[in-house]
């Protein structure tokens, strides 16, 4: 296979990009979930994040202060139907209003 046949591959099979905006306190939780379940999750990343608004959950005094809460961002690259089904089973081990997640389409994937 040559590499741009394998970048079309990967291409048509990562679709969507799966976020979780969480507390800092559910980070190694979902971590070993993902790692666990490479079924949905062949890889992610990680990126710290602040939170604000009506959905911020402040928990310090600092971010009392500030107006934000320290988030982290998980995001996963794959196939929208098993973004879907990592999120529902998300939903049913992480039962936290804490946690937001979007997921939105990837117009193209590959590896350099």
């Amino acid at each position: 296979m040559t590499n741009t046949t394998s970048q079309h591959a990967m291409n048509s099979i990562f679709d969507s990009m799966l976020t979780l905006a969480i507390p800092l306190a559910l980070t190694e939780e979902i971590c070993d979930f993902l790692l666990l379940n490479p079924q949905w999750a062949s890889g992610f990343s990680i990126v710290d994040a602040q939170g604000m608004g009506q959905g911020a959950a402040l928990q310090t005094a600092i971010e009392k202060v500030q107006g934000r809460s320290k988030r982290k961002l998980i995001m996963v690259v794959g196939e929208q139907a098993q973004l879907f089904e990592l999120v529902a089973a998300l939903g049913q081990k992480i039962k936290n209003p804490d946690v937001a997640y979007w997921v939105t389409p990837v117009h193209r994937f590959g590896r350099f």
